[in-house]
């Protein structure tokens, strides 16, 4: 598959810049790097964004996510290697990235609500809804996967 277009190109100061400034806000927003990257690469397996999925499961791999983890992704909830936040958290992901199939069901948004406070719900949904703006872009315009390098550092335990 070609790429069509290259979106940083065509429109750095506009599009490109404006999509990045939420990134930018949602990496910033106290929510775990780690669990960022898991929500990046669910919504990512949804929409089928291999761009995506390259550039996330990387990142994770830099954030020092195991490779188990990444591969069970797919099936999480067939799996016991995830907490009942990240759980939340990609349940969560799931009901947004298909909205217009599960207008995100009242047990989804309680157990949600149950990991994550007010002001964290929030900024889970704007990740969400972050990616799959990227997503929709990458598949739309046939980003091609496979040069993307990590430049994360691993995250230390905080106490």
């Amino acid at each position: 598959m070609e790429a069509r277009l290259n979106l940083m190109k065509v429109a750095p100061k506009g599009a490109y810049e404006a999509v990045a400034a939420l990134q930018r806000y949602v990496n910033s927003s106290g929510l775990e790097h780690t669990l960022l990257q898991l929500v990046e690469i669910r919504a990512s397996q949804i929409n089928g964004c291999a761009y995506c999925i390259d550039m996330h499961t990387k990142d994770a791999r830099a954030l020092g996510e195991s490779e188990q983890r990444i591969y069970l992704l797919d099936a999480w909830r067939e799996s016991p290697f995830y907490t009942e936040r990240e759980r939340a958290a990609l349940e969560w992901t799931e009901a947004l990235t298909l909205v217009a199939e599960s207008h995100v069901p009242d047990e989804v948004y309680a157990s949600a609500k149950k990991q994550f406070s007010p002001e964290e719900l929030v900024n889970l949904s704007l990740a969400v809804s972050a990616i799959n703006t990227w997503n929709r872009l990458c598949v739309a315009f046939r980003s091609q996967p496979g040069e993307y390098q990590s430049q994360l550092k691993p995250q230390t335990a905080s106490a």
